[in-house]
């Protein structure tokens, strides 16, 4: 065991092959009386992430089993005997999987390596940053390494209640995104075209739209929801804080999340979380999953999932559109019929729901996206309800699954989800935090109103803008986020951002000391103790916090009252943006500067293609 150890560390960066070079023999050690040849393997070709170098394999098969048995791609395997033997995918194809990059984890000769870091650094020159992702709302742990203010790796790092030892493909390979069409100076649309500036020209711009809304000149209170704020998937809770902080002395609630969730259903915290737990899915001996593909919206759920399915024996029924999870599943359809006559009590899933020791239900936020969201999320909460009440069960049946990592802290701090809101009220001036999902345009507003842009990377927001601001990458800042289960994590200051960016929090900062109503909180101390004050939660880091009993019964209460007040439309079928492997790749403005993602998709397509026309 310490010999495969002392292996694993060495050809983690191939020391091994240094030393040779350095102190080894000049003389060879192959002896071959007869000489038969040495034996070598042809490199084979897993994708655009992997690189093989096969001559260095051992035959461990830990690769092939990791294939097999937890990401669920039998692709790979072992053809030959003897000193035949050879890993490989049998056919010439690449390993498509979203967990693909843990087999060079699991390598313990170098024979498997990451394919964009090969020859860039070796570890001992990089500085080690530990870390959470923020590409999905699981909040995996990692490790950052860095060198010159350059992100050149990213590795998982072990927790076993949120992403064990695995990592996404997304979150590890994506980095390169990080360094492309970056936002790095200040805009300013002049003559409907952007220009560079300066902070300074900036803020004053900003200050000038800002000013003469402060106040009216009769009361002295300034018109209500003049200036609005829409966040986007990767806002800390540290930069929404201080926007809301910002549009409040404007008198104004107008804050808002892309991703829609029912307004009527965020007092209660457990109403918006992962109540089960992630690691809470191992006890379960029933899963029903609605409006959800977890095998792209959260692969290392998914893993989870699939690894129950194996060893628990695990029964896992789907309500939506009919996807590959790696894992057997029964399928309920795609309409919502399905879920109102569950709610009624009245389908046969019922009976095996009620007989079953551990039932969870988990619902997609997609799902959530929809003018009937508060009907389905009321008609899921229902379904637990009855489920607890009937066998007096003591723990959360109900969990939503976010797929954005600002999502739970957003709804902890008070925003809404309801963008009709900002259509509504046309409001002066709208600042979009990192918000690219195109959901407000122009014709949404006043012909007058100013957008203002804070992101890092030029995406569709930026192009709706007409001032941009340079700001800050979770690699770049030391930020709080909460994960889908409620769990507060922080991401750490790897590297600091190019050009002129700055922490998005400083920048509202700044605007708010330009205009006269300076925000009270001048470093991150200070900007932490005011979260503390709207959401104590998210300053308790790496611990799930557990609602109260009481609170628990009131969620059962009102889900049974307000399902009479809404209802589904049931003629529309439940449906999905991610069901197949290159829709997972690119879905944010990192992976689509990314252009390892890029190559992925292309080597998805170019196999489908080769397969159908054979």
């Amino acid at each position: 065991m310490l010999i495969e150890k002392f292996v694993v560390i060495l050809t983690d960066s191939v020391i091994s092959l240094d030393q040779s070079m350095n102190f080894g023999s000049d003389r060879s050690r192959f002896v071959d009386n007869r000489f038969t040849g040495k034996r070598a393997v042809e490199d084979k070709n897993l994708g655009p992430l992997i690189k093989t170098i096969m001559t260095r394999c051992i035959h461990c098969t830990r690769c092939v089993r990791f294939a097999n048995e937890v990401a669920g791609v039998p692709d790979l395997g072992t053809t030959g005997r003897g000193s035949s033997l050879q890993i490989g995918t049998y056919i010439d194809k690449p390993l498509f999987s979203e967990l693909s990059g843990n087999v060079i984890d699991l390598c313990p000769v170098g024979a498997l390596t990451s394919k964009p870091y090969a020859f860039t650094a070796r570890p001992w020159e990089t500085r080690r940053i530990e870390s959470i992702d923020v590409m999905d709302a699981l909040g995996a742990n990692i490790v950052v390494s860095m060198r010159t203010n350059q992100v050149l790796r990213i590795i998982p790092r072990l927790n076993e209640d949120v992403n064990e030892e695995w990592l996404a493909d997304k979150s590890r390979f994506s980095y390169d995104g990080l360094s492309r069409q970056r936002l790095v100076v200040p805009f300013i649309k002049q003559s409907n075209k952007l220009v560079e500036s300066t902070w300074e020209d900036v803020l004053v711009k900003i200050g000038d739209t800002l000013l003469p809304l402060l106040a009216s000149s009769e009361t002295n209170v300034p018109k209500p929801n003049q200036v609005a704020g829409l966040v986007g998937q990767f806002a800390d809770a540290e930069s929404m804080v201080a926007l809301k902080d910002l549009i409040n002395r404007f008198n104004s609630e107008l804050v808002c999340t892309e991703e829609g969730f029912p307004t009527n259903s965020t007092d209660l915290r457990s109403n918006y979380l992962f109540n089960s737990h992630i690691a809470g899915v191992e006890d379960a001996d029933l899963i029903l999953l609605i409006g959800t593909n977890p095998r792209f919206e959260a692969p290392l759920l998914n893993a989870r999932l699939r690894k129950c399915w194996i060893h628990n024996d695990l029964e896992i029924v789907s309500l939506g559109p009919k996807v590959d999870l790696t894992y057997d599943y029964e399928h309920l359809g795609d309409q919502l019929e399905a879920l109102q006559t569950l709610a009624a009590g009245k389908h046969p899933l019922n009976k095996r729901l009620n007989s079953s020791s551990h039932p969870i239900i988990i619902l997609g936020s997609e799902c959530l996206q929809r003018s009937d969201a508060a009907a389905i999320h009321n008609a899921v909460r229902r379904i637990s309800a009855n489920l607890k009440e009937t066998k007096q069960l003591n723990y959360q049946v109900f969990n939503i699954l976010h797929r954005c990592a600002s999502q739970v802290a957003a709804l902890d701090l008070g925003y809404t989800s309801s963008i009709e809101l900002i259509k509504q009220n046309k409001p002066k001036v709208l600042f979009l935090l990192g918000a690219d999902r195109n959901l407000i345009t122009r014709q949404d507003l006043a012909t007058d109103s100013l957008i203002v842009y804070i992101g890092h990377h030029g995406d569709a927001g930026a192009l709706l803008a007409d001032i941009i601001l340079p700001a800050a990458a979770y690699t770049e800042k030391d930020a709080i986020y909460a994960n889908t289960e409620g769990r507060a994590q922080q991401t750490r200051l790897a590297v600091v951002p190019p050009g002129l960016g700055r922490e998005d929090w400083k920048i509202f900062r700044a605007i708010s000391e330009v205009i006269g109503v300076t925000l009270p909180y001048d470093d991150l101390n200070q900007i932490r103790y005011r979260i503390g004050q709207i959401a104590p939660g998210l300053l308790v880091f790496n611990t799930v916090q557990e609602p109260l009993k009481e609170v628990q019964t009131l969620a059962d209460k009102l889900s049974k009252t307000q399902l009479q007040s809404t209802q589904m439309n049931i003629k529309e079928s439940i449906k999905l943006s991610l069901l197949t492997l290159k829709d997972y790749y690119i879905t944010d403005c990192i992976s689509r500067a990314s252009q390892t993602m890029a190559k992925c998709v292309k080597a998805v397509q170019e196999h489908e293609k080769n397969t159908n026309h054979q």
